[in-house]
């Protein structure tokens, strides 16, 4: 009798788990594991924000509008990361999910350790949470925060602060679990972070570095390896790397940004990412214009009007644009260097 209760209740057991298991089993056959050192194919970071639209204002692009960006994108990269627990990012999921794309999505969101901005980090990760477990077989990480822990970030958060929102996230989902920031945190062997998060996202960017394009993937290169020994065994993925087609100030080589220059990197950090199993998200898939005239509006390989730049033009001859996709140093305002 023992025996045969045994026997029904291992069987309820299996009925209740197998589903799960099985699901979960297939999640990982279909989906990227970023927890294992491997090039997944070309990834790009992806804020879709046109000329009037603002994630500060909530302005969001529409669907239709990121219909248009994905079928875009989708030509070329199949890993795709986000910045927010937003409607912009439900939008994308949704887009990607009913036209069946075939698009795999990082979800990110936006965290900021400044004074009053508890209540928004709340919304941030509980959106997050819920998108993540709702389009469980689109959504192959989540990142809990960029550039949250690095020196010069302007919405710093404490260590102990990141761990607890990163723990918060990781006992609700059920995919891989990290943070992105810049490689002058992850070079510590001290970051805290590393022993919390599944696999480390690193940034890197050699415009920033006062670097020319001539040693741009020296330094790229020599940046991955200084946090691969940093935390030896531990999966890296670069998050973001990219260079600038035009620029404005003194924070960069004269005249460092130009759509050449673009290409050259994106080629060859393309080529390495490849060769070296560094699965490489390049910044970024279209320009900004919330972010202003100077460097930080100009990191697309298309324009915001979607129109290929240099580094696109010859997989895109659909895109091809009749003027400028960048500004001339020749015609631009004072400052621009």
């Amino acid at each position: 009798m023992r025996s045969a209760w045994m026997k029904m209740l291992l069987l309820c057991v299996l009925a209740f788990c197998l589903p799960g298991w099985a699901q979960a089993a297939h999640l990982r056959k279909t989906n990227p594991d970023l927890t294992v050192q491997k090039w997944y194919g070309n990834a790009i970071d992806y804020s879709g924000y046109r000329v009037g639209q603002n994630p500060d204002l909530k302005i969001y692009p529409s669907q239709a509008q990121v219909l248009e960006d994905m079928t875009i994108l989708k030509k070329n990269w199949k890993l795709v990361l986000l910045y927010g627990g937003d409607k912009h990012s439900q939008d994308v999921l949704e887009v990607i999910q009913r036209n069946k794309l075939g698009i795999k999505i990082v979800l990110g969101l936006w965290l900021d350790g400044r004074a009053g901005f508890e209540a928004k980090n709340a919304d941030q990760i509980a959106t997050a949470i819920r998108l993540a477990n709702q389009y469980k077989k689109i959504v192959v990480a989540v990142n809990v925060g960029n550039e949250i822990l690095v020196s010069w970030s302007d919405h710093k958060l404490t260590e102990d602060k990141a761990i607890e929102y990163v723990e918060q996230v990781r006992n609700a989902v059920k995919c891989p679990v990290t943070v992105a920031d810049d490689f002058l945190y992850w070079r510590q062997p001290q970051a805290k972070l590393a022993d919390h998060v599944d696999f480390i996202i690193l940034h890197t960017y050699p415009i920033w570095a006062h670097e020319d394009i001539d040693t741009a993937m020296s330094s790229t290169i020599r940046n991955y390896e200084i946090v691969r020994k940093a935390h030896p065994g531990k999966t890296i993925v670069i998050g973001e790397a990219g260079w600038a087609s035009y620029t404005v100030g003194d924070k960069h080589v004269p005249r460092a940004g130009d759509e050449v220059k673009q290409k050259r990197y994106y080629e060859e950090l393309n080529a390495w990412a490849k060769a070296s199993n560094v699965t490489t998200f390049y910044f970024e898939a279209f320009d900004e214009p919330w972010k202003g005239i100077g460097t930080e509006g100009h990191w697309g390989l298309f324009s915001a009007d979607r129109k290929a730049k240099l580094a696109m033009q010859g997989l895109y001859p659909e895109l091809m644009p009749t003027g400028p996709t960048s500004p001339s140093y020749d015609t631009a305002a004072p400052g621009a260097k």
